[in-house]
């Protein structure tokens, strides 16, 4: 079992608004998110769309229901523009991250990224293939970096579906270029498994940069489907590529992810990310499954 004290339990909102596509849920209010998310036995929230970005109310609401706000995505686009305009970016979004409490800025780059193409095809992401592009990327987040650890944060860089940083060997590139002083690994299961890679590898081989996991659970039905169509990105979350840990419909090994982490000593946030449909995909329902199964496989 996990060391209780060494872990924190949270969840993205993402699965009651698709951060993406707002539209998927605008139902969903941020008062009905956050009191759902607290009620069914989580510590913290990642930041959604609807969220209100004025610290006073998310600290206010936030302290009513005894959960804590843990990061935001940062897009930054380190070989498309100009370094500056990620950096002023990134500093506007770290010092209102601090100023609700959360000690992670996660950042994912998305240079010709085709994440938000609604169109084009998962198999056609944009691939690095200079080093002067990819040192240009690792000297960006470096940077970035740098600037956060000086303020007492931590650059987290998630790895993503249809984005410059994806497959094993793009994974590998990076945390080899990067300081590690500075430059931190987001482990995203549903993704690296969705690329075609081992998640269970990459936790192995990367587990001293990794220090922030999101536990996404996939469909193999519907990815080999989504595949097969070469429907985009967004197009395969809502036919629902994802979900949560616990859903018999996944197939991703959480038992040997949950053995890996135990025996390394993982300390930090665990956090339960499933975009889905949330009009098929009821996400009070999918929230509650992903905890019992995590309580059942964990003990926390």
């Amino acid at each position: 079992m996990l060391k209780r004290e060494n872990i924190k339990l949270g969840i993205a909102p993402i699965a009651w608004t698709e951060d993406d596509m707002p539209e998927w849920g605008k139902e969903n209010s941020f008062l009905q998110t956050i009191s759902e998310i607290a009620l069914t036995g989580y510590e913290g929230t990642e930041i959604g769309c609807q969220f209100p970005r004025n610290p006073d109310i998310l600290n206010k609401e936030f302290a009513r229901r005894g959960i804590s706000a843990i990061t935001a995505w940062y897009s930054s686009y380190l070989t498309e523009k100009p370094y500056e305009v990620s950096e002023k970016g990134f500093i506007d979004h770290m010092n209102f991250l601090k100023s609700i409490g959360a000690k992670h800025v996660v950042v994912s780059d998305q240079s010709h990224s085709i994440q938000h193409c609604s169109n084009i095809s998962i198999s056609d992401k944009y691939i690095i293939t200079s080093e002067s592009e990819w040192n240009k990327l690792a000297e960006g987040l470096n940077r970035l970096g740098k600037i956060a650890s000086d303020n007492g944060m931590t650059l987290i860089y998630h790895h993503h579906m249809t984005t410059v940083v994806q497959t094993t060997a793009e994974i590998d590139k990076l945390m080899q270029l990067t300081d590690p002083k500075y430059v931190s690994l987001l482990y995203d299961t549903g993704h690296l498994y969705f690329s075609g890679e081992d998640p269970v590898e990459i936790l192995e081989k990367h587990f001293d940069r990794i220090k922030h996991i999101h536990l996404k659970n996939v469909r193999p039905d519907i990815m080999k489907r989504c595949r097969e169509k070469k429907l985009s990105f967004l197009r395969s979350v809502l036919e629902g590529v994802f979900t949560v840990p616990g859903d018999e419909e996944g197939c991703i090994d959480y038992p040997k992810i949950f053995k890996i982490l135990e025996e390394r000593n993982y300390k930090g946030w665990l956090v339960v990310e499933a975009e889905q449909n949330p009009y098929i995909y009821n996400p009070l329902d999918y929230a509650k499954m992903a905890r019992a199964y995590i309580k059942e496989q964990t003990g926390i």
